[in-house]
């Protein structure tokens, strides 16, 4: 596998997660927020959020309304708005308003699923784990290194025993961004990629 990695240094050398975020608990809210939508435009409402709402408490106690205007340009805004201000909530109940290293708990927080909570525990707490988005979903079965009627939980159980854990965590971000920006959903970038050779997706599409 080290052909791999040098490959995928050599084209992703210094991956970093594109949500913007200050404090822990803006990164789990925004994470949050980026279900079934891009890291742009979560980026974009959570500008105008984080700037009028600073703390925990003033998000726990801000106006359901005004939550939903802001972030109204982003999908399910509605029911996302309402996790906003429970997990606020809760951070600040059961937590002291920080962000835990403790996924059974994270795991039961409105909105915030496994996925959500192996971003949040990578970029924290550099936990070794591979979150499976869509991207590193569709790069893990063109690549073999999933079968293609592998759910979400199966690829990343796949991928944990597949690679090291010192690598999992820059591992996770090299395959998003590939996903994101190179081995995409549709017109990948097949002609400039390094790993043609073990595609399957370039083996069906250009014989």
């Amino acid at each position: 596998m080290n052909d791999f990695y040098e490959k995928l240094d050599v084209l992703i050398p210094n991956p970093v997660c594109e949500l913007e975020f200050t404090k822990d608990y803006e990164l789990l809210i925004s994470v949050m927020l980026s279900a079934q939508t891009t890291d742009k435009r979560v980026n974009s409402v959570t500008r105008i959020l984080y700037k009028k709402y600073p703390t925990l408490e003033s998000l726990r106690d801000a106006e359901l309304e005004d939550i939903i205007k802001i972030i109204k340009p982003i999908g399910t805004y509605k029911r996302k708005a309402i996790n906003v201000k429970e997990i606020s909530f809760l951070l600040i109940r059961d937590c002291n308003g920080v962000v835990p290293n403790n996924r059974e708990y994270l795991e039961t927080l409105p909105g915030v699923g496994r996925k959500t909570t192996n971003v949040v525990l990578s970029i924290l707490y550099n936990v070794p784990c591979i979150a499976v988005d869509t991207h590193v979903e569709r790069v893990s079965k063109r690549l073999g290194f999933a079968k293609e009627n592998d759910d979400v939980l199966t690829v990343e159980k796949k991928l944990m025993k597949k690679f090291p854990k010192y690598r999992l965590n820059k591992l996770h971000h090299q395959l998003l961004l590939f996903g994101r920006y190179f081995c995409k959903s549709r017109n990948p970038e097949c002609n400039t990629c390094p790993f043609t050779d073990r595609c399957k997706y370039y083996k069906k599409n250009h014989r």
